[in-house]
């Protein structure tokens, strides 16, 4: 089963670490990563750049709204995303929970929600809609 894993990230912690505790971090959690890309846990990730160039939409008032920055008002930024195959929840806990980057910042663990079967019956729908 597929559970994404989003890395939260605490940008002024980052920032009072010295260059080599934050080389030294950055080196166990990409040597973390290959274990789990080992044990074939590993499905696929994304680093992201910092909050302050984020983008956010937000539909008001019947049209989309551009702001500038991230929405959560939060000193943890999602900062990457994980995508983990593990047996179960339990399972995903425990690998991640041996991932160095819980040391920045918090994970939170969600499983994936297969929508295969949704996007098949939306085909139908609108295969039928265009024939009409």
């Amino acid at each position: 089963m597929k559970y994404i894993c989003l890395g939260y990230f605490d940008e002024k912690k980052w920032e009072t670490l010295s260059e080599s505790e934050q080389s030294a971090l950055m080196d166990a959690c990409f040597a973390y990563d290959d274990v789990l890309r080992e044990g074939g846990h590993f499905a696929g990730g994304e680093a992201l750049q910092t909050a302050r160039n984020a983008t956010t939409l937000r539909y008001q008032k019947g049209k989309v709204v551009v702001t500038d920055g991230p929405f959560a008002e939060t000193k943890e930024q999602l900062g990457g995303i994980l995508i983990l195959e593990a047996n179960d929840l339990n399972h995903a806990i425990q690998l991640m929970s041996k991932h160095p980057g819980v040391k920045i910042g918090p994970f939170e663990i969600r499983p994936a929600e297969d929508l295969t079967g949704m996007i098949r019956e939306s085909e139908r729908r609108r295969s039928t809609t265009k024939e009409k």
